[in-house]
């Protein structure tokens, strides 16, 4: 069957429109502007560029306030059910991997709970505040944070920077700002109230001016705020808590750097820039925030001091896994908060470098005055009364500082100073707030002499006793009716984790009636087999941290040497004689272990003894001897008031040989010296003889500050290198000389890994507190951070350096300070830190010293090839000892 024919279509004319694309597209667009026209157009805004700071805020708040307004009207709408399901849902986990999904708010709580469970709970001595209750790990709580407007922002700040702080404290008084607190959050002091002290005491270098300020400051405080008092004294010292408890942040450059820039939207680029430009980070954080308003897209939370310091407190104590996260959340949030000078002073806080020209000794006299002027309100003591006569009034101030001095030194936590203070006033210290078993007290210090004639010179008449100076780690050891050990530097850092060796040793040591002891002694590397000491490099290669007992790599011995506390009683204010026959009587010695220290007792009269004992002490490699006076003596014997020249010089020391030790002047009178322990002062009751000072090895431990690139074969290093002394009244490094001999090769590589350009360690600008003549222009600056033992052949007036300039009088010290004149690195000080290098004073003492013996000053008087090499050498960077160190170069020890 065939196929049926399909029937054809005929073409019909189309009556429909063509539609093409733009049809579609048309419609589309007339859909838009319908809507938008149905929409009301808002007025333009103001470019906030173009406002002022004040301008800004009253737009900012007008903003807030809608927002509020419409949260407020959105809240009763809510469904209370379904906002819980919401909260359910927004927390559940996957059932797969047990992750929380949460916002980000509460991620950051569930962060800072986490943190909580993470830290170690912290030592009884570290009290707050009473408002500040411990949660569950012991952390004091953060307190509550209060938002304000923006008017009342500015109307805060307004307030605070016209409080005269500078003023003198006797015309200064902190009732008159007693409405300030009503604008404070919460009548919390403001953590701006304390940066506004820190600007008055930066920007004047007089002392006078420095400490009223502080007075004032901490004045108000008592009056207005002294449950911030305490917080506001820990953060002025530039620390959290005293130095035997773990109060390091853990804070690298990384993580400033990182909140940097998130709160303050710069470029890591920009950044490197003013790191460049500025140097030091407080100034960089300023520079790179203080400009930028974008981030006021909230309330102004107002920074508390007491918020600030238990933020600190948190970062010092978050450990463990995601710590370093967590620590990036707590700085970004306090860098977020502030504004202005508090961004660059807690970025100084932060990395424990305030920079304010106030060392630790300026906070104790400025506390003792204010507790003299001002006392809180309610309390039940009062404030003497202040004499009109200024010698009165010094006396009444001196009185109450050498208190509050004694008081810390013996007892060095203001966590306890501080709340006894406030009960009752500087009276109550001594009887409140004494020394106790576990609380280390400052160490004694012995004063430094060049030679044996000059030590039996200052001793001469009095009996003292001779002891090795060991080569070992000075330590205070406590222990308690209980049998618990305590084991402490001379830095006051806690190091029982160091030595569990001591730990089980020292309970066995106590004779019978003997509960609790604090006693000093040096811990020294010791060959237990053959009973002979080792030298200070075998006990640093000592594990430091949580050493296992079964796994000690290096024996010690501790050789004890004075006992401060015995069974509840202080010792301190007993001669050394009595002291030291106690601690000989009431403790046992067990061989390579435990023992005192060698001793003889002597007068200046046995001077062949003494040096025979001096030198057998250098033949056990020990660093010298130790000479202390062991009977109280207030009046000086009347061998040292001659009445004539004659009698003074029949009554020269001398030795069997009738060989004369020293001089004696005319009219040279003895100081009363006392044989009680001194805690934190240097006295001439002790004093050191070391190999090192005598008058062919002289040696000054310096900070290095700045050094020039290398030339010749030392192109690829740092040399030479500039060197200061430090000024603890001022906590300012004067320069005092350049250094290129002593240094090996690998010390070279090492230094230049330590101080490698654009490091944390470096910097291109000359910090503030360095005090440089124009004349000297480093490459690289360095941050102060190492000690450097420094040999050297005499002392020079020299123009080109600041060193102890003050101590030198008019004349040909006019305008000049002293530097060094061929400078050896001998070593590294691993012992100390840049607190305790050498001090100006010393120095203008060994200069007037060499003055008196006779040496020449003037290059004059030098040879002409010396005194050229010299100026070249200070000029030109030459290296003078470069054949030295090439032939030294293959060694790895430094002479």
């Amino acid at each position: 069957m065939a196929s049926p024919v399909k029937k054809r279509k005929k073409n019909l004319p189309n009556t429909q429109p063509t539609r093409t694309l733009h049809y579609f597209f048309n419609k589309q667009t007339a859909t838009k502007k319908e809507t938008l026209d149905s929409v009301p157009v808002p007025e333009p805004q103001p470019d906030p560029a173009a406002l002022t700071d004040e301008q800004y805020a009253k737009t900012l708040a007008e903003e807030w306030k809608e927002e509020d307004k419409a949260r407020r009207d959105a809240i009763p709408s809510m469904n209370g059910e379904s906002s819980r399901t919401g909260e359910k849902r927004r927390r559940s986990s996957s059932p797969n991997t047990g992750e929380v999904t949460s916002s980000p708010l509460e991620l950051s709580r569930e962060g800072e709970q986490k943190d909580n469970l993470g830290w170690a709970a912290p030592q009884t001595s570290r009290a707050v505040t009473s408002e500040q209750i411990p949660n569950a790990s012991g952390i004091p709580q953060t307190p509550k944070k209060i938002a304000v407007s923006a008017e009342a922002a500015l109307e805060i700040e307004r307030a605070i920077g016209s409080m005269p702080f500078d003023e003198d404290p006797l015309k200064f008084d902190p009732d008159n700002y007693q409405s300030i607190v009503q604008k404070w959050p919460g009548g919390k002091a403001t953590y701006a109230l304390l940066t506004h002290a820190f600007v008055l005491v930066n920007s004047t270098r007089s002392r006078i001016k420095i400490v009223d300020t502080l007075v004032n400051f901490l004045r108000v405080m008592i009056r207005l705020d002294p449950k911030s008092l305490l917080p506001a004294v820990w953060l002025t010292t530039n620390d959290i808590g005293p130095s035997y408890e773990t109060n390091e942040f853990g804070i690298g450059g990384s993580i400033i750097s990182k909140a940097i820039m998130k709160t303050s939207g710069i470029t890591p680029a920009t950044l490197k820039k003013l790191n460049n430009k500025y140097g030091d980070p407080g100034d960089v954080a300023f520079e790179a925030k203080v400009k930028q308003r974008t981030l006021m897209m909230k309330k102004p939370t107002p920074l508390t001091i007491e918020n600030v310091y238990t933020t600190l407190v948190k970062i010092s104590r978050t450990s463990g896994k995601g710590s370093q996260e967590i620590k990036q959340r707590h700085v970004e949030r306090l860098l977020i908060d502030a504004k202005g000078e508090e961004i660059r002073y807690l970025t100084r806080t932060l990395i424990h470098h305030l920079r304010i020209g106030a060392v630790k000794t300026t906070m104790l006299i400025a506390l003792s005055r204010a507790f003299s002027l001002s006392a809180p309100e309610g309390a039940n003591w009062s404030t003497p009364e202040i004499p009109d006569s200024k010698e009165e009034r010094q006396e009444l101030f001196s009185k109450a500082e050498e208190v509050l001095k004694q008081c810390h030194a013996r007892r060095p936590n203001y966590n306890d100073i501080v709340p006894c203070l406030l009960r009752g006033g500087i009276t109550s210290l001594e009887e409140n707030c004494g020394m106790s078993i576990h609380i280390p007290l400052k160490p004694m210090l012995g004063s430094i002499t060049r030679d044996l004639r000059e030590m039996l010179l200052k001793l001469q008449g009095r009996e003292f006793g001779c002891e090795y100076k060991y080569d070992g780690q000075r330590a205070q050891i406590h222990c308690d009716d209980t049998g618990k050990v305590s084991v402490f530097s001379r830095h006051l850092e806690l190091m029982t984790s160091k030595y569990p060796d001591l730990v089980e040793l020292v309970p066995q040591i106590r004779c019978e009636g003997v509960k609790s002891f604090m006693m000093e002694g040096e811990v020294v590397a010791m060959d237990t087999e053959t009973g002979l000491a080792k030298n200070f490099q075998t006990l640093a290669g000592r594990e430091r941290k949580n050493v296992d007992v079964g796994r000690i790599s290096v024996d010690v011995c501790l050789f004890a040497f004075d006992l401060m506390y015995l069974n509840g009683q202080e010792l301190l204010s007993r001669p050394f004689r009595e002291r030291r026959e106690l601690l000989r009587s009431m403790f046992t010695e067990i061989p390579h272990r435990f023992t005192w220290v060698k001793s003889i007792d002597a007068t200046s009269e046995d001077v062949d003894t003494i040096q025979d004992f001096f030198h057998s002490s250098l033949d056990l490699k020990c660093e010298g001897i130790m000479v202390k006076v062991l009977d109280n003596s207030l009046n000086p014997p009347a061998s040292v008031l001659p009445e004539d020249e004659e009698e003074s010089e029949s009554k020269q020391p001398r030795s069997k040989k009738g060989k004369e030790i020293a001089p004696i002047k005319k009219g040279s009178r003895g100081k009363p010296l006392l044989a009680t322990y001194e805690p934190d002062k240097r006295l001439e009751s002790w004093l050191k003889v070391k190999k090192d000072y005598t008058v062919t090895a002289d040696t000054l431990d310096l900070v290095p500050i700045a050094a020039w690139h290398g030339n010749g074969r030392k192109s690829a290093w740092w040399s030479p290198i500039l060197l200061a002394l430090h000024n603890p009244e001022t906590g300012a490094f004067e320069a005092v000389c350049k250094c290129m001999s002593g240094f090996t090769d690998k010390y070279y590589i090492e230094m230049k890994d330590t101080f490698a350009p654009g490091g944390i360690n470096t910097s291109t600008t000359k910090k503030a507190y360095y005090e440089v003549t124009d004349s000297l222009r480093p490459a690289i600056w360095f941050e102060p951070r190492e000690v450097w033992e420094v040999a050297f052949a005499d002392i020079t007036v020299s123009p080109t350096y600041t060193a102890a300039a003050q101590f030198l009088d008019g004349g040909e010290g006019k305008g000049k300070g002293l530097s060094l004149r061929f400078p050896r690195f001998v070593r590294k000080r691993e012992d100390k830190g840049i607190e305790e290098a050498s001090i100006p004073e010393f120095l203008a003492d060994l200069f007037f010293k060499q003055e008196r013996g006779g040496k020449k000053l003037d290059k004059g008087a030098m040879d002409e090839k010396t005194a050229r090499a010299e100026e070249e050498a200070e000029v030109d960077d030459v290296d003078w000892n470069e054949d030295i160190d090439d032939k030294n170069a293959g060694s790895d020890t430094n002479a």
